[in-house]
């Protein structure tokens, strides 16, 4: 087979997938892994184009075509070395990215050919790399003296991590949960990502040197003061969980959860987690709503759960949802209703929830850029009953107070604001702190927080470095 060709009589094949009625009995990951063989035929099929946009399209930009060709030439230790290059997290990105938004839908043949299967052989090659003993290669590393402090164990903070013990900077995590992942973790069901996988990105990063001090909350366990004074400079990685509202009656009647409670009372539950109060779905109609990543995870937790009937409501239609086209397809698969283009404007119920009031929408053009916006129909008003409603809108940062008084600035929903002005980046108005992830960017994909976290660590780096730099100076002058 010509190389060069491969791509036209090698169809694209994705790993299997657990068939829904299977899937639904428990929370194992539903895609199966490639072989050695299909993982270098299918990495084969790349045609490495001379301007590829699947690495532009990558927000971490990595270099996928050439660890494409590292594996299509059975070469996974190389690959596995490229691919953490520029990503921290690739076998949890491989994971859980929208691809069809990102590198595989920007793949030059996924105009007629299918595109490359990029995040399954993302995820491939460090699975695999792991089994055959890889380790990130540390013996060019120059220790320096320099201690960085970093707030939240998230994808954010994780990746700034990673990034300065390559640098020969000790990093030091705290998080306020027992875990570290954030919402990698307590968050994402584990059906999308197993709870192992990130217990091993543990195991490389402390091998690394990175230290973890957990279920410590800065600003109360430990003073934001006495935290500072400890460390040279700071990272803030601390994510999003203010839970978004619909602003509309009802939201306060019994069996209206939020999102994120009730994922994480699933997620505790499933680690056998001491005082979790459990919210249990079993036997109910459930009203998911939002059109999300994060309704789907509702949609598909319920499913697990025993859910008699699940539904999903958005206002916008299919084509427009924010969420996965995959996960969109998981969730018709496992026998989710989705209910297009209908806004909620009331709970209904006395003490607790019986059903909610909706009105059907359009979508209408508008003169400003961007997405058109639902507009109500007159006359359209219907109930459909519902033993409990999630509410899925996303979710906003919830700054410390301690931000302000330490003069980190904030915008008007509390995303912390980076000095534009800085020659180091990801630098608050404060020279010592430093921030990225959805705390900076608001609620958005973990590849984004990676990508922040990687270079706030490059901006603290250049900033130790310069103030040592400046202090010998000082001193010689």
């Amino acid at each position: 087979m010509d190389k060069n060709l491969q791509f036209l009589e090698l169809k694209r094949m994705d790993p299997k997938v657990t068939p829904a009625p299977t899937r639904l009995k428990d929370y194992k990951e539903i895609y199966g892994h490639y072989t050695i063989k299909q993982a270098s035929e299918q990495s084969g099929r790349c045609i490495e184009c001379g301007n590829p946009y699947c690495e532009w399209k990558c927000p971490v930009h990595n270099y996928i075509p050439q660890w494409l060709k590292l594996i299509s030439e059975d070469r996974l230790l190389e690959a596995a070395d490229l691919s953490h290059q520029t990503n921290s997290l690739p076998e949890i990105c491989g994971r859980i990215c929208p691809q069809d938004r990102l590198c595989e839908g920007a793949c030059t043949l996924n105009d007629g050919f299918g595109a490359v299967t990029i995040g399954s052989i993302e995820k491939y090659i460090t699975d695999e790399a792991l089994k055959q003993g890889w380790k990130p290669d540390l013996s060019n590393v120059i220790p320096t003296k320099f201690k960085v402090g970093i707030i939240g164990a998230g994808p954010a903070g994780l990746a700034c991590a990673d990034v300065l013990s390559r640098k020969g900077i000790k990093a030091v995590i705290y998080d306020k949960y027992e875990e570290i992942g954030g919402l990698l973790t307590f968050g994402i069901p584990p059906f999308k990502l197993d709870k192992d996988i990130v217990l091993k990105r543990k195991k490389i990063l402390e091998g690394m040197g990175v230290e973890f001090v957990l279920n410590t909350n800065i600003g109360k366990d430990i003073s934001f003061e006495k935290f500072s004074s400890m460390y040279d400079a700071i990272f803030l990685g601390m994510g999003t969980y203010t839970y978004m509202k619909g602003g509309f009656l009802g939201e306060d009647l019994q069996g209206v959860y939020d999102a994120l409670p009730y994922l994480n009372s699933n997620i505790r539950r499933l680690m056998k987690s001491k005082n979790n109060e459990y919210i249990d779905m079993k036997g109910k109609t459930v009203l998911v709503l939002g059109g999300g990543d994060t309704a789907m995870d509702c949609n598909r937790t319920a499913k697990r759960q025993g859910a008699k009937k699940v539904y999903c409501a958005y206002r916008r239609n299919e084509e427009n949802m924010p969420g996965s086209k995959r996960e969109v397809k998981n969730s018709k698969e496992e026998g989710i209703e989705f209910l297009w283009n209908m806004q909620p404007i009331e709970i209904i119920g006395n003490d607790k929830v019986e059903g909610v009031k909706f009105v059907k929408t359009k979508l209408q053009k508008t003169d400003i850029r961007g997405r058109e916006i639902p507009v109500v129909i007159e006359g359209s008003e219907h109930t459909i009953k519902a033993d409990h409603v999630i509410m899925a809108f996303g979710f906003r940062p919830n700054p410390p107070s301690w931000l302000t008084k330490n003069k980190v600035k904030t915008d008007e929903i509390g995303r912390v604001i980076i000095n534009s002005k800085s020659k180091y980046s990801h630098q608050t108005n404060n020279p010592k702190i430093f921030s990225g992830g959805d705390m900076v960017r608001g609620s958005d994909l973990v590849v984004t927080a990676v990508f922040e976290g990687r270079n706030a660590a490059d901006g603290i780096s250049k900033f130790l470095n310069d103030s040592i730099q400046k202090k010998l100076n000082a001193i010689n002058s």
